[in-house]
This record gives C-alpha cells, sequence and structure tokens, in this order.
C-alpha cells in the first residue's frame, strides 16, 4: 500500500484486469503499481534481479503480479492476484485475473465484486473471442464501468486511424453485448504512455490517462434508497451466558448486511417463516450502533423470541421479497464437465444452501453473434440460461435489481467445488434467438 495519505473523502475503487493471454494485463498493472510510485524498493529489487537473470535490460514489471512460481515459470498469469495501492486521490483493491481461456473461472470471481473492469486489446489483434467473452461476463455482472485499454499502441506506430477503428469496433461490441457504458483508452504499458501520465506520443488523444479516468469515476450507490437485506449468518449465544446472568437471555443473529439500511424499532419480517417483529438493537465488537447499513458485518437483536438459523433472511418489513422454488437464471459454466438437465445440483443463495434440480438448459450465448443459441448442455466457460427447480424456497430477487441477494453459486454435491455463477433472471436481456424461435424462447 502507498503511504500517501488520503483526505477524508477519498472512496476505494475495486478494480479488475482483464483480456486475451499476452495482452500485457500483468506489465499493466506492474506499471500503474510503479509509476504511482506504490511499489517498495525491496519489491522492485526482488523483480529486477529475476528480470537479469532472465537477460532482460529492464525491470519485467509484470513480476510485481505474477506471483505464483508457476506463473514465473511459465510466464502467464494463472491465479487472480491482488493488489492493494492508493494515490492522493483515491484507494485500489485490484485484482489482475487470467487472460487464458481455461482460467476464465478466475476472471468471473475477480469481477464479481468489482466497481470496475479495465479490459486490455492488443492493438495489433484488435477483438478476440476471449475479449467477447470478458465484455459479456461484465456485462453479466452488472460491473458498473467497463474501460477498454487499447494496449501497445507503440507498436502500430501510435496510429490515431488503428485506435479510432478499434475503438468503434469495442462501442459496436459492447452494445451487442449489453454493456451499458464503456470508455477506451490508448496505453502502452511497457512504455508508459497513457497509464499514469498523459503522452506526448499520442497528440490526437485528448482524454485523461488511465489512472487519472480510475481516480475520477463515481463509485458507491444511496444505501438509504435500499430495503433492508440481511442474511443470517449465524445466531450467537454467549458460551458464558450460564455463569453470567447479565447475558442468559442473549440471542444475536450476526451476518453482514447485503443492502440497505437498519436501525433500532425497525419493523422487519423473517424469511422463509414470514414472522414480523422488530429490532431491539444493533451489536458491533466496539458497542451498539444507531444505525447500520450495506456492507457493515453487525448482530442484531430482535423484540420476540423466533426460530431463525442461518440461511433465514431478515427484511424490512414494507418490502418483502416473494419466496420461490423455481428460478430462470443466467449461468456463467465453470464446471470441467458439462451441465445437462436432470443434473442434481447444490445452489448457494446468500448463507443459505439447499438442493436443488436442472429442470432445462434453454440455451448458451454465442459471443460473436451475440445471440443465444438453443441447446441442451453447458460446457466449460459456456454462458446460458437455465431453469432450476429449488427443493425449498428462497428470497431470490432480480440480479439486474439486487446485485447481492440476485446472485448465487452452483456447487458439486460430490466434491463440493463451484460449478458456476449464477444471476436471477433474464440477464442475457440484449440477447435473442435467432430465426423464427417462439416468442416465448426470446430473452
Amino acid at each position: 500500500m502507498s503511504t500517501a495519505t488520503l483526505p477524508a473523502s477519498a472512496t476505494l475503487l475495486r478494480l479488475a484486469t482483464a483480456g486475451s493471454v499476452d495482452d500485457g494485463k500483468s506489465t499493466l498493472v506492474g506499471r500503474l503499481l510503479y509509476d504511482s510510485k506504490s511499489v517498495l524498493a525491496d519489491q522492485l529489487d526482488a523483480v529486477e534481479r529475476v528480470s537479469r537473470d532472465r537477460g532482460l535490460d529492464g525491470a519485467d514489471l509484470a513480476l510485481l503480479t505474477d506471483g505464483l512460481r508457476a506463473e514465473r515459470e511459465q510466464g502467464i498469469t494463472i491465479d487472480v492476484a491482488y493488489r492493494y495501492f492508493a494515490t492522493a486521490r483515491r484507494a485500489f483493491v485490484l485484482a489482475d485475473c487470467p487472460g487464458h481461456v481455461q482460467y476464465t473461472r478466475n476472471t468471473v470471481t475477480g469481477a464479481s465484486t468489482a466497481d470496475a473492469v479495465v479490459l486490455l486489446i492488443d492493438a495489433r489483434k484488435g477483438l478476440l473471442e476471449q475479449t467477447r467473452r470478458h465484455l459479456a461476463v461484465a456485462s453479466l455482472l452488472r460491473v458498473p464501468h467497463v474501460v477498454v485499454a487499447v494496449n501497445k499502441i507503440d507498436l502500430v506506430d501510435y496510429s490515431a486511424e488503428r485506435y479510432a477503428e478499434l475503438a468503434a469496433e469495442i462501442r459496436a461490441a459492447s452494445a451487442d453485448l449489453g454493456v451499458p457504458a464503456i470508455h477506451t483508452v490508448p496505453v502502452s504499458a511497457l512504455v508508459g504512455d497513457n497509464v499514469v501520465d498523459r503522452s506526448d506520443a499520442t497528440p490526437w488523444y485528448d482524454g485523461p490517462s488511465l489512472l487519472e479516468l480510475l481516480e475520477d469515476l463515481p463509485v458507491g450507490e444511496d444505501v438509504t434508497a435500499q430495503h433492508l437485506r440481511f442474511p443470517v449468518q449465524v445466531v450467537l449465544r454467549p458460551q458464558g451466558a450460564a455463569r453470567d446472568p447479565q447475558h442468559v437471555d442473549y440471542r444475536g443473529y450476526a451476518g453482514q448486511i447485503a443492502e440497505g439500511v437498519v436501525r433500532p424499532g425497525d419493523e422487519v419480517v423473517v424469511l422463509p417463516s414470514g414472522k414480523r417483529t422488530l429490532v431491539e438493537a444493533i451489536d458491533t465488537a466496539d458497542g451498539p450502533l444507531a444505525e447500520a447499513f450495506a456492507p457493515q458485518s453487525v448482530t442484531l437483536r430482535l423484540t420476540d423470541d423466533i426460530d431463525i438459523a442461518r440461511g433465514d433472511t431478515i427484511v424490512a418489513a414494507d418490502d418483502v421479497p416473494a419466496l420461490t422454488q423455481d428460478v430462470t437464471a443466467t449461468l456463467a459454466w465453470l464446471g470441467e464437465k458439462p451441465l445437462r438437465a436432470g443434473q442434481r445440483v447444490l445452489v448457494k443463495h446468500t448463507t443459505k444452501v439447499v438442493q436443488a434440480v436442472v429442470r432445462d438448459v434453454v440455451g448458451r450465448l454465442d459471443l460473436d453473434a451475440a445471440h443465444l443459441v438453443p441447446g441442451d448442455t453447458l460446457e466449460l466457460n459456456d454462458i446460458g440460461r437455465v431453469q432450476l427447480r429449488l427443493a425449498s424456497p428462497v428470497p431470490a430477487e432480480e440480479y439486474a435489481e439486487h446485485r447481492r441477494t440476485g446472485a448465487f453459486c452452483v456447487i458439486d454435491p460430490a466434491d463440493g467445488l463451484t460449478l458456476a455463477a449464477g444471476m436471477v433472471g433474464d440477464a442475457l436481456a440484449a440477447a435473442r434467438f435467432p430465426g423464427d424461435r417462439p416468442a416465448d424462447f426470446a430473452i
């Protein structure tokens, strides 16, 4: 972390990088860290030493993020590498995601909580299938901001024509895949053009550098405009209650607020039971609170003794979501074996895990044509629409409106491995079946 002192108004930006293999993601992240003076001296010394051992004239900045031994040996990014740095205006949590197709699952992980995704493309190669896949993932996950860095602009002689051509292609692909807003920046991660400082080599570009753009992106949302969603993670009964009469009747419900605001005295409903009660108090390790909001982790005490367990959800009484066992969803399939109708899985929705069966695989997204292709399976890295039947009801809400309670994971019941990232509702709303498919099949 940089030692820069942040002003009280500074905000945190969760950032993920993505792109095709060898597009320069790790080098870009290293350049951001290096040029923003967020690299410690001993880290830089180690990178320079490894670079010299490889016969390089200068420091290979990609080594600042490729931390695993296998990554250093192969020269590729395998796992998501998290880095933390700050400027005078903003703090950043950065996830450097892999570019290889077989590691798309890691990109989904890195982008799932991101406020912004920086997607790199090689100015010489243009948009590739993996580029479109990452655009689709960013759209499906409703990442608020997508920035496309047209990298290696120095290798096309800083051509304004080539940049304009790629920017138009990027805008067209983004519109096809439902990306609401996109920014483009011409950069050279290796040289440093337009990464932290604006470059004199691109006089035809009058926009901000990449870092300037990231510092200015708006983040956050008005939590007071949302209604309470509080998945219960654990029921607290102090172990010393029997020896401490003051706590003998203590019962609290701990978890992280997914959405909204809660205050003592608020009327709430416990799902799935539907029981109504009032919030008596909000407890934390530092003492009680008069108000708590997402994403704080707190313990709620209620005025009534209700049977509540892990996986239940406490919601605002004036906005109670419907419970459902039939879920239409979009899946980013991450399993090695294909998904088929009739398959039994586990679904983890907030803190609740339920058994489920795949009733139907409706189709998968064709990334090139940006439409949904009918099919009965989802293969590794496919994105598609499915219908699930859950063994017990959950308050699953549309992901487009509720990013936390509209998301879920599909888990293999045999070994506990994550098979898919799921989004409730028609996340593929921009995609259509080709030809004369019946209207009820269109998403």
